[in-house]
């Protein structure tokens, strides 16, 4: 049980709203900035969610008007590679990675560095027309390292990857949609909103469909045309197996709101 002085000291905030898991990074003196407690209560956060029945989607956000403003500089100044491997620093990135449901990234203000990374290792990015994006660690000596070249790189090409990283400046959040890196774009201070307006959405889904769809559309990222085609094709078909294919199209038929249940 959470005592009232561990659940002040906490810098990650959970609340549920219906079957919408909302996850909001609260560290306001440091601009949410990542570091190593942050990260470890995210994962906790995820994982929570990961095991309710109750919630079909997660939609994660940051405090004050700001999504995160990069990974702890001072925390990190002094790590070794070592650090990194023993504290297993990037576990977060791979716990998001690995969650079966839908998250939804929230952005206002900027997301930056590691909160950059943190926003593009979700399914669906919402930010705010204000927001900036960036990697900026080239101008401290580093590079990135959770996904910020290979993930801008596979949707945005390498001249665009290679602009943003070797310069380290602030991307317009209207730059990062044109590039294919924001979902969609919405008036400053509604970014949360519009996510957990998504999140509803899909969480009223069918859920073998949904997963049905994120499994073809990860995969299908790195396979041929042909190789995606087949994965689409035989997990469309195995959907036709579903309660759930039969209660919906019962329904359109019927005129009423369908009823799914996961099977």
């Amino acid at each position: 049980m959470t005592t009232t002085a561990e659940s002040a000291s906490r810098l990650v905030r959970t609340e549920r709203q219906g079957r919408v898991g909302i996850v909001t990074i609260d560290r306001p003196e440091r601009k949410n900035a990542l570091n190593l407690q942050v990260k470890q209560e995210l994962v906790e956060a995820f994982q929570a969610f990961e095991a309710d029945a109750q919630v079909a989607c997660v939609v994660l956000t940051g405090a004050g008007g700001y999504f995160v403003a990069g990974t702890d500089i001072v925390e990190m100044s002094d790590m070794r590679p070592t650090d990194h491997v023993l504290l297993d620093t990037d576990k977060v990135f791979r716990v998001l990675k690995g969650l079966s449901k839908p998250v939804i990234a929230a952005v206002e203000g900027y997301a930056l560095g590691g909160g950059c990374e943190l926003a593009l290792a979700c399914d669906i990015v919402i930010a705010a027309e204000g927001a900036s994006f960036g990697q900026p660690e080239i101008r401290v000596g580093i590079m990135p390292g959770a996904g910020g070249t290979q993930r801008v790189l596979r949707a945005a090409g390498s001249y665009k990857t290679l602009l943003w990283t070797l310069t380290g400046e602030r991307i317009p959040a209207s730059a990062f949609h044109a590039a294919n890196l924001v979902s969609d774009l919405v008036a400053d201070g509604k970014a949360l909103e519009r996510a957990l307006a998504v999140a509803t959405q899909i969480a009223d889904a069918p859920p073998l469909a949904v997963k049905a769809i994120r499994e073809v559309v990860r995969f299908g990222g790195d396979a041929s045309l042909d190789a995606g085609l087949a994965l689409e094709r035989r997990a469309f078909e195995r959907l036709f197996d579903s309660e759930d294919q039969k209660e919906g199209m019962r329904a359109f038929m019927e005129k009423r709101k369908p009823q799914f249940k996961g099977r």
